[in-house]
């Protein structure tokens, strides 16, 4: 009973929000209320467990990284590198396209992809406001770009960090392996942006010049707060990086600094409702939700009948592994996912005949997961950032238009992935 009440009330939340017809706050809440109210999950699974409850670290690392951005939007920063974006790009849009698009990528994998695209999509949005061009092309470039980008590395991406303490992978294992195959996804992925916003890569010529003009430094004010903020934001970035070594929770690193900014600012009140309360609440809801299909056995049965059908096959296991995970990771949360399914891939491993290399499977789980984030708009976490993002600045993004960008990227990803997984570890050895 508990399994259909899970099941039920998952896919039509699922369907609520895809529809778009009802706020998709409201319906994981509600969604949420229900598990609880009918015993499928109780306070204790919600609110304390790590396997079936809300990932407060993901709930932290959020609100302590929102209220460091909503500083830096305070000194008129983000006008101020929109701008400078435009003057050195020239304002050609495809050229500003795939700046963006790397620049994301490339900090993704340095610190992770949510707190990247906290960083870049409100000076993506003031650089297209002084240009005149759509917004929305360029967010949702950028949520794609941070989900390929934070693959390359151990801390891109959660899962990836769940997969290399099951595995014993370090930060440069996933550098040498998953990094070539980034950079080559990236390239892939800038030619197929060309494509799919043709449409929306015009410009004003008129307009760019008058912004290739301006002197960008009279964009900023509040130096004392800019000062601040710009420090805090660069100790935080190398705690991040520096995480493997010292072992302090990003949460636990965003939330000081959040602090410390809070201090600094004085007034905290306006630094405080830049936090996007909405979107801190919809994570809680969608990650109960998901739980209860953990706690259920849904989640623990998809990733046994993976197991059963590999038999000790690595490639086709491989294939299999990659495949799963980006579907199921474009449907539920991936971090749950990978949670269930890391210590299964561990078990398969050990099945494994002697001598034979059993990290492709691991590199396809990751793949999956990291890279199936990007079909749907829930899919990953900083894909939700930034529709949370475009909402409050009036850039309604869709759910539909999410998925017309996002579903071939990934269908495209994930068929290179697979080649390079097949001619890196199988045919090369």
């Amino acid at each position: 009973m508990s399994t259909l009440v899970a099941v039920t009330v998952f896919v039509a939340g699922y369907a609520a929000i895809a529809s778009e017809k009802v706020n998709r706050v409201l319906v994981v809440l509600v969604g949420a209320g229900l598990l609880l109210a009918l015993r499928v999950v109780d306070a204790q699974d919600a609110f304390h467990s790590e396997r079936f409850g809300i990932d407060w670290n993901v709930i932290f690392l959020l609100l302590g990284m929102m209220v460091i951005v909503g500083a830096i939007g305070q000194t008129g920063l983000f006008d101020y590198l929109a701008v400078r974006a435009v003057q050195l790009t020239g304002g050609k849009p495809f050229r500003l396209m795939v700046s963006l698009l790397l620049l994301t990528a490339v900090a993704s994998a340095l610190v992770d992809n949510v707190t990247t695209v906290l960083l870049m999509a409100p000076m993506t949005i003031a650089i297209t406001r002084e240009l005149g061009l759509p917004p929305v092309p360029f967010l949702i470039v950028e949520a794609l770009a941070s989900n390929i980008g934070g693959t390359a590395t151990l801390i891109g991406d959660p899962p990836n960090i769940i997969i290399g303490s099951q595995a014993g992978l370090s930060y440069m294992d996933f550098l040498i392996h998953l990094a070539p195959l980034v950079v080559l996804l990236l390239i892939v992925f800038a030619g197929l942006c060309r494509i799919m916003f043709a449409r929306h890569l015009t410009y004003d010529p008129d307009r760019v010049a008058a912004v290739v003009a301006a002197d960008a430094r009279d964009r900023l004010h509040n130096r004392f707060l800019l000062t601040w903020s710009l420090s805090v934001l660069t100790v935080v970035t190398i705690l991040f990086v520096l995480h493997g070594i010292l072992h302090y929770e990003p949460s636990v690193v965003a939330l000081l600094g959040a602090g410390v900014l809070l201090l600094a600012a004085g007034d905290h009140k306006p630094l405080m409702r830049d936090v996007e309360w909405g979107t801190l609440a919809f994570f809680g809801g969608l990650f109960i939700m998901v739980g209860a299909l953990a706690k259920v056995g849904v989640i623990n049965s998809i990733a046994n009948t993976l197991t059963d059908a590999i038999d000790g096959r690595v490639f086709f296991g491989a294939v299999l592994i990659t495949s799963a995970s980006a579907v199921l990771s474009a449907i539920v949360d991936n971090i749950p996912y990978v949670a269930t399914m890391a210590p299964i891939v561990h078990t398969i491993t050990g099945t494994l005949p002697a001598g034979t290399d059993p990290t492709p499977l691991w590199w396809a789980l990751a793949l999956g997961a990291d890279l199936g984030g990007n079909a749907t708009p829930i899919g990953a976490s900083a894909n939700i950032v930034v529709l949370a993002i475009a909402a409050k600045h009036g850039h309604r993004i869709t759910f539909g238009q999410f998925v017309r960008y996002g579903l071939p990227t990934t269908l495209i990803t994930i068929a290179i992935s697979i080649g390079y997984l097949w001619l890196r570890y199988f045919a090369l050895t």
